[in-house]
Parts: structure tokens; sequence; C-alpha cells
């Protein structure tokens, strides 16, 4: 395993999958510019390296994934500074959400506010039991505006996401389970073995098919049903042309594991 640490951010890459850490525990990892820039930078460069194949995002110190937005910022901000904080925040959301490769937040404790809104800009979400979620930014004057209000309908519904945004109420991780907006509650010792796992299951399939699969998912969600259901047709037809859409559908015919070559 290499390593590197920056200030606000520690990377740590585990073959073909990279770790973001969000690292300013002293502050429940509350995002500032500083911490966004340098996962914006690190984004850019996994972006780039063909070898990455997945990231996982978690947060240091144990006690939160992130707590959201720096208060102490937005509380001495001009609101031009608010809102150029914002545009950084959901300039790196979208970049994670598209990538190029698996992504995966790891809910070690508090997903609050923006922490919460960088959680919903991945593929996936698994959190251990004690994690708390939420979007409070009612109770302190704001809004949800680095996303929540657009990802949060889009993973759990309309009518939830308006009480969880309105009500400012921070939820349990099994009542996010129910709610849809994370994927898997585990106990807090195996949180990196169970994403581990999670991350191994999606890259065992053809990377070629998933990434088109996620395409569809992502920008299929814009767009009326129909066309949503004709993008999704073309991706099937793109996909047919690939070895290793020869290579899963032989495979199956021939009851053997397939070897795929992301081709």
């Amino acid at each position: 395993m290499t390593k590197k640490k920056e200030s606000v951010l520690a990377v740590d890459r585990k073959q073909d999958i990279v770790y973001l850490t969000l690292n300013r525990p002293q502050v429940l990892n509350a995002l500032s510019s500083e911490l966004l820039l340098a996962l914006s930078n690190e984004l850019d460069r996994i972006k780039r390296d063909s070898a990455i194949k997945g990231i996982f995002l978690i947060g240091s110190g144990g006690k939160a994934f992130s707590a959201g937005a720096d208060i102490e910022f937005l509380n001495s901000a001009s609101p031009i500074k608010v809102r150029e904080l914002a545009e950084l925040a959901i300039s790196v959301n979208s970049q994670i959400e598209n990538l190029g490769k698996i992504s995966i937040a790891l809910i070690n404790g508090f997903a609050l506010g923006g922490g919460l809104e960088l959680a919903e800009s991945c593929m996936l979400r698994i959190a251990v039991s004690s994690a708390k979620l939420g979007h409070p930014e009612v109770r302190i004057g704001a809004v949800a505006g680095w996303g929540g209000t657009t990802r949060l309908p889009r993973l759990i519904g309309k009518g939830r996401s308006a009480e969880l945004l309105l009500t400012g109420r921070m939820i349990s991780a099994e009542k996010a389970l129910e709610m849809g907006l994370v994927n898997l509650v585990v106990d807090n010792d195996k949180l990196q073995s169970e994403g581990e796992k999670l991350m191994q299951e999606i890259l065992d399939n053809a990377s070629i098919s998933v990434n088109f699969t996620w395409e569809a998912i992502h920008r299929g969600l814009n767009l009326p049903l129909e066309e949503s259901a004709k993008l999704g047709a073309d991706y099937f037809g793109l996909v047919a042309s690939t070895e290793d859409f020869k290579e899963g559908t032989n495979a199956f015919l021939n009851k053997k594991k397939p070897s795929y070559k992301g081709r």
C-alpha cells in the first residue's frame, strides 16, 4: 500500500482502490474550501489514472464522516463567499458522480448537511450502525444548497426528502436504510471489510457494463421516462460491440466464469 498525506485530506491507495479520508477530526471533518479543493485536485488525478478502479470516501477520527459545512466560516463570511463555497462543493460532488470509477461513501459517524450531500453524490453508501444522518440546514437558517435539494429526492423520493429537509431532523442508520438513503448498515468494526466486499462484487463484473449502467441511471433520472428507457437501449447496443459482451454471453452459454478485459 502506498500512502500520501495532506493536511486536510489523507489519500491511501490499496492496489487499484483509493481511500480518500476527510482529515479535520477536530471539527468533525467539517468541509472547508481547503478540504474541498484538496478533494477536487485528488479526484482529477484519480480520473486520469486508468489503473484506479474505485474510491472510498470516509472521515477520520471515528466520530464523523463529515458534520457538513464549516459553520464558523458561514457565520462570518459574506453572501458571495458563501455562494462560492457552495459552488465549489457542487463542483466536487459532480466530479464524484462523473468520475468513471466506483464510488462508495463509508459513513462512520455523523453525516450532516454538506457532509451528507457529499455522500449522496457517491454511487453507494454504507453506514455503521451508530451513524446519524440528516440535513439540519433549516435549523441554522440555511438551505441544503450543495445539491441536497436535488439529489436527496432522487434517492428517497419527494415526500421523505421534504420531511428531512424541512424538519432538519437527524435519523439513525437503520432509518436511513429503511428510507433507501444508505444501502447497507454494518457493525463499526466491519465497515471497511464490507465496503471492500461490495466494491469487489461490482468490480468482478464487466467494467464497461458497470460504467454504462451508472451513466444510464445517472443521466436517465433527468429525462422523461421514454427517453430514459431509450438511453438504456442505446447503452445496451453500445456494450454489445465490446469483447467483454461476447466473453460474458459465451461464458453464460458454456456455464463457466467469464474473464473480462475491459474491452
